[in-house]
């Protein structure tokens, strides 16, 4: 786990390199300070089972399994990017890996995953949706005519809130009378738990009872997840509305990734000397990726008239 997260992290940090170069074209959200919460959750899954989740999704697609390699040709607009150059940073796709995308629309995942929760239910596979959306998506109308259908049906469903404290701009205790998110489902008789998501063990555990509770055919679950964006919104934004000594205390007390190295070192599982090796090989990795993404081709201009219809006549 101490491994993906710092994956994801490096991945990331090289992808607001990469747009500041202007590589990367339109929106970049980067998911620094997040990756406890996919990399706990994604821990708890199997092969049957689906995610979708919103823009910030490139952490989500390397804790599916996906190679970085083919993430980050797609966030450079590559033919050999994950969804063929077509997706970028906020679309992105792999039903392979049992990964239904990143959608640019807020909360608009949240209706599809409970839709996803309904085909594993009436396709009988034993597989669970876990659905991911912000604190800013929980004040969306659909994301309660999904909790209804949800709990009404017993889909099994994770709905996974990333309480990151801030909506684009706006704190959660100012576009919230409810900003204890994990109540939300209180209405519907969806169970809620808050979880720190800055904890990447907190998080597995959560992830455990939770598909536990829906495999057991028991019905939806709502896992708030307390954690932090440490960039802004998207690479757009200078992240005005919040101090840097609030980002830098954050970062000094809650890191997922310092603190998952320091359990480590004093359970005796790696030493110093182990993880900046490797340290060394994520780097590499990271390296390798976008060094492949800068080489690669562009799609054939041929390519906008493929993959806009999908059907039989």
């Amino acid at each position: 786990m101490y491994r993906e997260m710092l994956l994801i992290r490096r991945f990331e940090e090289r992808a607001g390199q990469l747009y500041g170069m202007g590589m990367i074209g339109g929106f970049c959200h980067l998911y620094i300070g997040q990756e406890a919460v996919v990399t706990g959750m994604q821990g708890a899954l199997r092969a049957t089972d689906s995610v979708i989740t919103g823009y910030r999704d490139h952490g989500h697609m390397i804790a599916a399994g996906i190679d970085p390699k083919v993430v980050m040709a797609e966030l450079t607009g590559r033919a050999a990017g994950i969804s063929k150059g077509k997706g970028g940073s906020m679309h992105m796709f792999s039903v392979e890996h049992g990964f239904y995308g990143g959608h640019g629309i807020v909360a608009a995942q949240v209706p599809l995953g409970t839709g996803l929760g309904f085909a594993h239910k009436y396709k009988g596979d034993g597989g669970i949706a876990v659905t991911y959306f912000g604190d800013g998506a929980s004040n969306q109308g659909q994301v309660y005519e999904s909790f209804n259908m949800a709990e009404l049906w017993k889909l099994p469903v994770i709905y996974v809130i990333e309480n990151n404290q801030y909506a684009m701009g706006t704190s959660v205790n100012r576009s919230s009378s409810e900003d204890q998110l994990y109540r939300r489902g209180e209405s519907f008789r969806v169970p809620g738990l808050q979880v720190d998501g800055m904890d990447v063990l907190a998080v597995r555990g959560a992830a455990d009872a939770a598909v536990a509770w829906v495999r057991a055919g028991k019905g939806p679950l709502l896992l708030e997840m307390k954690t932090y964006r440490y960039r802004g919104h998207s690479m757009s934004d200078p992240a005005k509305y919040r101090s840097r000594e609030e980002v830098q205390a954050m970062r000094d007390k809650s890191d997922p990734i310092e603190h998952a190295k320091k359990e480590l070192i004093e359970m005796g599982a790696a030493t110093e000397a182990s993880l900046k090796e490797l340290e060394k090989d994520i780097r590499a990795i990271v390296a390798e990726a976008a060094d492949f993404a800068e080489q690669t081709p562009e799609p054939d201009a041929a390519e906008l008239y493929t993959d806009v219809l999908v059907g039989k006549y």
